[in-house]
């Protein structure tokens, strides 16, 4: 959903495919951007970024991996210049594709995972009504806190918008 708001908002192509992902592309704050939208299970999603290591794009400032996260509560939102995976299968595909912890991420909370359910399955469900609303109700936030990271940093973002919940989630 972020992804569509994204692109919307900074008037990007419509997205289509290329390789295994979806791709919007165009201009935003004077520089090219491209919104990737992978079309592969989740625990493959890093695939569609291993050129970037090669194609001297610069990991720390020009990419931000955005994923939902189970571990995280439903609106909670986190940013993070780098560091471990966390046991989050999309990160580690990306770690494993770039090689390196070394890009920022936004994880957005959709959990917690319900007792007794597996959490493949849980990841797969589509929200609940109230679920979505809160969700999309979150999206100008998650829209300005990208806006943030693309014009001032990560560190800027981190320091401006991960204020929802206590320090030590």
């Amino acid at each position: 959903m972020l992804a569509d708001v994204l692109a919307e908002q900074w008037g990007l192509s419509s997205f289509r495919r290329s390789g295994s992902a979806l791709v919007a592309e165009g201009s935003h704050l004077r520089h090219d951007v491209a919104v990737v939208k992978p079309q592969t299970y989740m625990n493959r999603s890093g695939r569609v970024l291993r050129s970037l290591a090669t194609e001297g794009v610069d990991l720390q400032r020009d990419l931000l991996i955005v994923v939902d996260d189970f571990a995280l509560p439903l609106g909670r939102m986190r940013l993070r210049a780098h560091g471990s995976a966390g046991g989050h299968n999309g990160l580690e595909s990306v770690e494993e594709a770039l090689q390196t912890n070394e890009y920022a991420r936004l994880r957005i909370g959709i959990g917690p995972v319900p007792e007794r359910q597996d959490p493949a399955d849980f990841v797969l469900e589509s929200f609940k009504k109230t679920e979505l609303a809160e969700l999309v109700e979150l999206l100008p936030e998650l829209h300005d806190a990208v806006e943030c990271w693309a014009e001032e940093g990560i560190e800027e973002a981190m320091n401006r918008y991960n204020r929802r919940g206590s320090q030590s989630e």
